[in-house]
């Protein structure tokens, strides 16, 4: 998992760390102007890779009501680009979960486990500009509300495909 913010002035630096296509999508989140982004899914194509765009208009939500999810075949790129504040928890997929829903034959690629009270999850607060990246070894919770206070939020969420960033050694 990766988390920073657009606007800290390593930005540049880190994305050289990155493989190009993460690098570039992250890039996108900077320097488009998604605050006036219609809402919706779109097909995207970023250092010769076809990406999934979404840009959601949501509300943040208690914890326990929300499902943690982990993705297989896409790096999940998800950036707070209005609204909120917004927190999301994480913690490693290590095989314990028990599966809620699983979907990851289908188009949206996505598994989501029950909650489980024994996982220690880490949280990360979001504020406009920051990112966080989950890799599908990353279970994730989006949407959380900080303090319990429910808050709208557009999200955007940059579905990269996992085989882009493989380095062939």
């Amino acid at each position: 998992m990766l988390y920073g913010n657009v606007n800290n002035e390593f930005f540049e630096t880190q994305l050289k760390l990155l493989p190009v296509p993460l690098a570039e999508a992250l890039r996108f989140l900077k320097h488009e102007d998604l605050i006036n982004h219609e809402p919706g899914k779109f097909d995207i194509r970023l250092a010769d890779t076809d990406m999934i765009l979404q840009v959601l208009d949501i509300r943040t939500q208690a914890r326990e009501t929300l499902r943690p999810e982990v993705h297989r075949k896409f790096i999940d790129v998800q950036f707070l680009c209005s609204g909120g504040p917004e927190n999301a928890a994480y913690y490693n997929d290590d095989g314990s979960n028990k599966v809620n829903e699983d979907l990851l034959d289908t188009p949206r690629d996505i598994m989501f486990y029950e909650n489980n009270n024994n996982v220690r999850e880490g949280l990360i607060p979001l504020e406009v500009g920051t990112f966080a990246v989950y890799f599908p070894w990353d279970v994730h919770v989006p949407a959380i509300a900080v303090d319990n206070i429910e808050a709208d939020i557009r999200k955007i969420v940059i579905k990269v495909p996992l085989s882009a960033c493989l380095r062939v050694n």
